[in-house]
């Protein structure tokens, strides 16, 4: 069996594993010592951990930088094609208050985007006029690849009043109108995703999903039109190569607008006919669909675009009047299906429907799972599969295993290593050859023992953070992800509340003992999803204080989840809930985390959990529930869950708890909404999968009693990983919707002569 690693030991491991390589160590604390006296102006007698942080962050800046620069240079002279791409309470986290030592402003590509105005039409063509400006102050960071010497640019952009934007107002004494100006202006990029319930959010979202795009085009078009790093002396006028060079992923609706935009820059600024304009648009856009939920896919208001962005709502029109005559054409009076491919829905509001702007305005169109893609041709979308079969394709989601393996469970990456070489790195695929030691005991040992100690690091963390005494030797059950109603965090408290009562009523068996985490963000604006996060946590308050039910069962709502907490929460966890119901999750990436890190999987088949079956085996998973078709059988039968309701006593008890205020005896009524939800309004059909998915936990408390078969079935799962590597993922991009193919070049450091 491996000897315990001490955290310096993982430390020179993932070192050695070339994530973060140091070629001399002599240069980088000669750098930080600079940096500390003299960027920081300060020395060690006064310096914070802060100042310390932000004098490393700089030397490792420095580091970056050679190669950054070097990898520019080198697109340039290769012209390579550029790919772009309790209560919850929201607090304000002002995280660059301190400022960001990884990015790098570049005012000199500052560039301007237009609201509102009105349009011309005039004989030298269609201008938007009247308009107001804000300009996008271009933030760049660098982003390094592995083992390549590769260091890729992501442009954030940041919007900033123009000087002259209130210039007027203050000279005549109107201050406070002109600050209101400019904390209107740049607001745009000061809230993340806005409450768009009311008009004035819908604003401001629509706004800063046409800001990100007018401006991330209008660089686009800039950097093609220079052929050669830093040069002047030669630029393309010649626009209809820009799809050779250019590939735009639509990731999602929320980018849509780049169609209608690119459009305008074509048409109205470079003077490029209708026809010739389309055509480039089509070829350089393609369109990556991320959700079949009717609610998530965006319809604008007709009346919020003609104020905002008149001239794109003439372009979207046109588009669309000009791809309903080819519909007509091809299905000659089939109104019902010329409504429903229309880009504008009729109603008592009209709306823009940006996915299918997407579809028509893309090349390709791909979803994120097999299952997923499937469910879009034939139903979602079936109408323009029917006219564009070509372009639909799949793409299933991939992680990195750089960060999600190595960076955040060094102990098993160290183990895995000990049995396969490293390829596995760069090579997922290169986890099957696990299958070889599937009987192996002392590697069965050393699995179980690195997991046995993230359990141990991660419980000492809940005790610090939420003063519960946690049992490290407890199964760690965890659902981290989203709070939303189809990913059916509801299902998962039923089945605590199920099991509450089962070990209320049979204290003296020897149970599982299970600590169930359940950890995510609600939207601002979405009610119910806030409610069910205040039920997790009324319900952890009952059960983390019954005496008799003491360390067999423990239920936590992990707070503010995010990135770096899942990095300590997924290495540790046992089991995996990936629950939603079947044909409503495209893919989902947290499980695939899961499954690399050790985690079994307790879910339906759904999303990218079908390829993970078929990769591991399904025997290697615990599948429950219905399938779509089965859910789309009971959607033509009716679903009524007030029958399963009446029928499951085990059921009923746990929602007339809920109902009755027994996780909630200060407010009895608390609940009562979300339960008139469930049983009478539930789209996503929790009680129906009810008793299956108890069945499976039951497996699943079976299962845990026997480590040695547990942890066996955990190393089929890891070897089962390697289809789910992003590396796969994005070389399918390239290869598939780009145009180009992947690279394994490394390319020269910086202190190479070229």
């Amino acid at each position: 069996m491996a000897k315990p690693l001490t955290d310096q030991d993982k430390r020179k491991q993932i070192s050695v594993r070339g994530l973060a390589g140091v070629e001399n160590v002599a240069d980088l604390k000669t750098n930080f010592n600079r940096h500390l006296h003299f960027t920081l102006v300060k020395d060690r007698n006064v310096a914070t951990k802060r100042d310390y942080y932000f004098a490393l962050a700089n030397t490792v800046r420095d580091h970056l930088v050679g190669r950054w620069i070097r990898t520019q240079q080198h697109y340039y002279e290769k012209d390579p094609k550029k790919i772009v791409s309790g209560w919850q309470v929201e607090e304000a986290d002002d995280w660059l208050r301190y400022g960001n030592p990884w990015e790098k402003a570049r005012p000199e590509y500052m560039r301007p985007v237009h609201f509102y105005g009105r349009v011309e039409h005039t004989a030298d063509g269609v201008k938007w006029v009247d308009t107001q400006v804000v300009l996008a102050l271009p933030y760049d960071t660098p982003v390094p690849g592995y083992r390549n010497n590769i260091v890729n640019t992501m442009r954030l952009w940041s919007a900033k009043a123009p000087c002259d934007f209130n210039l007027k107002d203050f000279n005549v004494g109107g201050y406070i109108q002109a600050v209101l100006d400019r904390n209107l202006a740049e607001n745009i990029s000061r809230v993340l995703y806005p409450n768009d319930n009311f008009f004035e959010g819908k604003e401001l979202r629509l706004k800063q999903e046409y800001f990100v795009v007018a401006a991330t085009l209008q660089d686009i078009i800039r950097r093609f039109k220079a052929s050669k790093f830093g040069s002047t002396e030669f630029v393309r006028l010649d626009l209809s190569t820009l799809p050779d060079k250019v590939a735009i992923q639509l990731n999602d609706t929320h980018p849509a607008l780049a169609i209608p935009e690119l459009m305008r820059l074509l048409v109205d600024i470079e003077k490029v006919p209708w026809e010739k304009a389309w055509d480039i648009v089509i070829r350089t856009c393609a369109y990556t669909n991320h959700t079949v939920l009717p609610e998530a896919l965006e319809r604008w208001p007709v009346d919020l675009f003609q104020n905002l962005l008149p001239r794109h709502l003439d372009i979207i029109y046109e588009i669309n009047r000009r791809h309903l005559e080819r519909i007509s054409k091809l299905y000659p009076g089939d109104t019902d299906r010329i409504c429903r491919m229309s880009l504008i829905e009729e109603g008592n509001v009209k709306k823009i429907n940006m996915a299918h702007l997407c579809i028509v305005g893309s090349h390709a169109v791909n979803g994120v799972a097999r299952i997923h893609s499937d469910i879009i041709k034939n139903t979602v979308f079936k109408d323009f599969y029917e006219v564009d079969p070509q372009k639909f394709q799949n793409k299933t989601n991939g992680i990195t295993p750089r960060r999600w393996l190595v960076m955040c469970n060094p102990g098993l990456a160290e183990v895995i290593a000990e049995k396969i070489g490293e390829d596995y790195i760069r090579d997922l695929d290169e986890l099957k050859k696990l299958l070889d030691f599937v009987n192996d005991d002392a590697f069965i040992r050393d699995v179980a023992k690195i997991k046995q100690e993230n359990k141990m690091k991660f419980a000492a963390h809940l005790e610090a953070h939420y003063k519960v005494k946690i049992n490290p030797s407890s199964m760690f059950d965890v659902q981290v992800k989203r709070i939303h109603e189809y990913k059916r965090q509801l299902l998962n408290c039923l089945h605590i509340i199920t099991l509450y009562n089962r070990i209320k009523n049979e204290p003296n068996k020897q149970w599982t003992p299970r600590t169930i985490m359940i950890g995510g963000k609600a939207a601002p604006g979405y009610h119910t999803a806030k409610m069910i996060i205040k039920l997790i946590t009324s319900i952890g308050d009952i059960v983390n204080n019954d005496p008799v039910v003491g360390d067999r069962l423990k239920v936590i709502f992990l707070e503010n989840y995010r990135v770096t907490l899942a990095e300590k929460i997924i290495p540790a966890a046992d089991l995996s809930e990936q629950i939603s119901t079947a044909g409503t999750e495209a893919s989902g990436t947290g499980n695939m985390k899961f499954m690399l890190n050790g985690a079994l999987t307790i879910g339906t088949m759904d999303g990218a959990n079908v390829e993970m079956a078929e990769e591991a085996g399904e025997e290697n998973l615990f599948i429950f529930g219905m399938r779509v078709h089965d859910v789309e059988a009971l959607d033509k039968k009716g679903y009524d869950a007030v029958s399963y309701y009446n029928r499951v006593p085990e059921l009923k008890q746990a929602v007339d708890q809920i109902a009755g205020g027994f996780f909630s005896p200060s407010q009895p009524g608390l609940f009562k909404d979300l339960v008139n939800m469930l049983m009478h309004h539930d789209r996503f059909k929790v009680f129906a999968d009810y008793e299956d998915y108890i069945r499976c936990q039951e497996r699943v408390s079976a299962l845990y009693k026997n480590p040695k078969e547990w942890t066996k079935m955990v190393i089929h799962n890891i070897a089962g990983c390697g289809k789910f590597s992003s590396d796969r993922t994005i070389s399918e991009y390239a290869r598939e919707i780009w145009g180009m193919e992947p690279s394994l070049e490394k390319i020269a450091a910086p202190d190479v002569p070229r």
